[in-house]
């Protein structure tokens, strides 16, 4: 984490020490926002929210250890002691991170997209650490507040930093980019994600190619060359990119830098070939075509830092995820579950659908699908739109639980049998119906938004006894 002097981050933030004669040589390391924390000899920075204001809690944080704190100048008069006055903290947070990867020896690897990013990150993180000293976002800490903050956490002998950039509206991936000014940056895909906030997925693609207006001249532009509205975004003369920068593609169209030449399935992920990696087979530890997609992505960025097929391998191998985004999990009685309740969007439910699919080996196979929230006013349709995705060749049941859900229910009703279609609005009669459904050797996939919170039946059927 970053380890300076008072004077040294009063510079870098562009703000001024209150009492430099006796503050200016104290050791800082480390930063934090939470007043809850505990961080002796670390700096408070005070964040002012619509409904809180942590200029109130600058004297107790100071008290219980903080080695200084930063004070926005419209927030009255300072506390007595080592005080960094700003004009604004979030910006002078912002600034400070900033400074110090300039200062780093670490290049920037920057990733967007409306799915798979964080699945594309922890990939990155595991090929390129098999060579490099890594340093990643951790959780969701990927907006205006937790970007910064994932920088400010990085040590000083990094040689690599893979930050994650998420968004809600236009202009704050710009942001985001400029802050870290990548080297490297992909955008995964364009979904239907904040379709609610941004109206169009057109505008979407607007937003995630703001990833290339902090990008380093020369910098490298990785991204799924199956959207066109990249491409489209790209050409536009009010988008920014730096000079001559190169644009790699990837995707599973074969007019692509490179495309997967071969897939197999295996027992608990794929093994894949693609166009750059000539003889050489990977084995992804993940279900799903779309993961192969996101994994492409990554082998861009391992050759770019020209890692060896030897060691993508190995890291391929080692390879962590962030949790529910396909868990495979076992539970007592032998039901095989697929957790990917973490997210959901039209693509990602249409992909967690397809690696149900591609399942084999299974007595019975089971769906159960919940809201899709943010969707705008098209919501219901969208919804719909997944129901008459699913076939009988997918799989044997599909289960809703939702408002927004019983459009899915609805949809399904095109090609499954009737009584294959159940909508649930109570999670806890969701739960009783599997139990006594579902038997050892069945496969149930979970997909849904994150405030549906059906990790709650996952982890009831864990430990539930079901039916021989």
């Amino acid at each position: 984490m970053i380890k300076r002097t008072l004077a040294q981050l009063a510079e870098m933030c562009g703000g001024t020490l209150c009492d430099a004669a006796a503050y200016g040589e104290t050791l800082v390391e480390g930063v934090y926002t939470d007043s809850r924390k505990r961080a002796v000899g670390s700096l408070f920075i005070p964040l002012v929210g619509e409904r809180f204001d942590g200029h109130e809690f600058v004297p107790t944080c100071l008290e219980t250890g903080a080695a200084a704190a930063l004070w926005q100048k419209d927030h009255g008069t300072a506390p007595e002691g080592a005080i960094i006055l700003v004009e604004d903290t979030l910006l002078a947070l912002q600034t400070l991170a900033s400074a110090y990867l300039k200062k780093s020896r670490a290049s920037v690897v920057g990733i967007t997209g409306s799915n798979g990013k964080t699945t594309t990150k922890d990939i990155v993180d595991a090929v390129l650490s098999t060579t490099y000293k890594v340093h990643k976002t951790q959780g969701n800490f990927n907006n205006h507040i937790g970007l910064p903050l994932t920088v400010l956490s990085m040590n000083e002998d990094t040689e690599i930093i893979i930050l994650e950039m998420g968004m809600s509206g236009r202009g704050e991936i710009e942001v985001l980019s400029k802050i870290a000014q990548p080297d490297v940056a992909i955008i995964t895909n364009i979904g239907e994600s904040h379709l609610l906030q941004l109206g169009s997925r057109l505008e979407i693609a607007r937003a995630k190619v703001e990833i290339a207006a902090g990008m380093k001249p020369s910098g490298v532009l990785i991204y799924n060359g199956d959207e066109p509205l990249i491409a489209q975004v790209l050409a536009e003369p009010s988008t920014i990119q730096p000079n001559n920068m190169q644009r790699v593609t990837f995707g599973l169209q074969t007019d692509n830098d490179d495309y997967p030449t071969g897939i197999m399935n295996a027992p608990s992920g794929v093994v894949f070939t693609s166009k750059q990696s000539g003889e050489a087979a990977y084995t992804l530890p993940l279900l799903g075509t779309h993961n192969v997609v996101n994994c492409l992505a990554a082998l861009a960025v391992a050759r770019h830092f020209e890692v060896k097929s030897e060691q993508i391998a190995e890291g391929l191998s080692r390879l962590k995820l962030t949790g529910m985004r396909i868990e495979v999990l076992q539970s007592s009685s032998g039901l095989t579950i697929l957790n990917d309740a973490y997210n959901a969007s039209p693509t990602s439910m249409k992909a967690a659908v397809d690696v149900l699919e591609g399942l084999r080996g299974y007595r019975f196979k089971v769906a159960v699908l919940g809201d899709m929230l943010e969707l705008g006013p098209q919501e219901k349709e969208l919804h719909y739109g997944i129901g008459a995705y699913v076939t009988p060749d997918k799989m044997d049941m599909v289960l809703t639980y939702g408002s927004l859900a019983a459009s899915i229910a609805e949809g399904a009703k095109q090609h499954m049998p009737a009584e294959a279609v159940l909508a649930f609005d109570n999670k806890e009669e969701l739960t009783r119906y599997l139990m006594e459904k579902l038997q050892p050797k069945d496969v149930v996939l979970f997909k849904a938004s994150r405030g549906m919170k059906l990790e709650d039946v996952v982890e009831a059927l864990k430990i539930a006894p079901l039916q021989k």
